[in-house]
C-alpha cells in the first residue's frame, strides 16, 4: 500500500467515524481497525488526533473556500450585486458544487461541523481560523456591508443563528426528509432544500430588530 493509499483510507475511516461518533468518543485504535493500518501510520502521517481532526476539515474546507473565493471574484467582477439572498445562495450553491466535485458528502460535512460546536474544539477553531480566515472575514465583510447599519454584535448573533439553521438542516436533512414525506407525501432533495432555506436563512440576518 502506497503512503497516499494510507493517508486516503485513514482519513476516510477518521471522517465517517468522526461524523458517526464524535470527536471525542472516537478512538484512534477505532480509526485503524476501520482502515486497516497500525497506529503506527497515524503517528508518522498526522502526529496526533487532534492533527487528524484538522486533516479531515482540510479535505473539505480546502476545494469550498477555493470555489467560493473564484464565484465572488467572479460575480465582483461582472457587477453582479451581492445582497444578503445572493451572498447566502452562493454560499449554499458553491458548497454543494465544490463538495459534490469532490466526491464529499455535504451532510456528512455538517455533521462535523456541529461537532466542532458541540464538542468544543479549541485546536479546530485555531486551525480553521490561521487556513480559512481570511475567505470567512471576506464573505462576512461581504454580509456585514449588505446590512448597513447593523452593529457587531448583533451581526455575529444573527450570522451563528444562520449557520446553526443551515447545519441542523444539512446535517439532518435525511431524517427532515423522511418527516416530510410521512406527513405530507413529498420529497424534497438536498439541492430544493437548501433552495428553500436560503430566502429563510436570509430573513435571519435580515429580520427588524423593532
Amino acid at each position: 500500500m502506497s503512503q497516499t493509499d494510507t493517508v486516503s483510507r485513514i482519513l476516510d475511516a477518521a471522517e465517517v467515524l468522526f461524523a458517526e461518533r464524535g470527536f471525542t468518543e472516537t478512538s484512534l485504535r477505532t480509526i485503524t481497525s476501520t482502515a486497516g493500518v497500525n497506529l503506527a501510520a497515524v503517528n508518522y502521517h498526522f502526529g496526533s488526533k487532534k492533527e487528524l481532526i484538522q486533516a479531515v476539515f482540510e479535505r473539505f474546507l480546502t476545494p469550498f473556500t477555493r470555489a467560493l473565493e473564484e464565484e465572488l471574484n467572479r460575480r465582483i467582477a461582472e457587477g453582479v450585486p451581492l445582497g444578503v439572498q445572493e451572498l447566502i445562495e452562493c454560499l449554499y450553491r458553491v458548497g454543494l458544487g465544490s463538495l459534490g466535485l469532490e466526491g464529499k458528502d455535504p451532510q456528512r460535512f455538517m455533521r462535523l461541523l456541529g461537532l466542532a460546536y458541540t464538542q468544543f474544539q479549541g485546536h479546530l477553531r485555531r486551525f480553521i481560523v490561521s487556513r480559512y480566515g481570511d475567505t470567512y472575514r471576506r464573505f462576512a465583510g461581504l454580509l456585514a456591508e449588505a446590512l448597513p447599519g447593523l452593529d457587531p454584535e448583533t451581526f455575529y448573533w444573527r450570522l451563528y443563528f444562520m449557520l446553526g439553521a443551515t447545519i441542523f438542516t444539512l446535517s439532518s436533512h435525511d431524517a427532515i426528509e423522511a418527516i416530510l414525506r410521512e406527513d405530507f407525501g413529498t420529497r424534497s432533495s438536498l439541492p430544493e432544500t437548501l433552495e428553500r432555506l436560503v430566502p429563510a436563512a436570509s430573513a435571519m440576518l435580515k429580520v427588524d430588530s423593532h
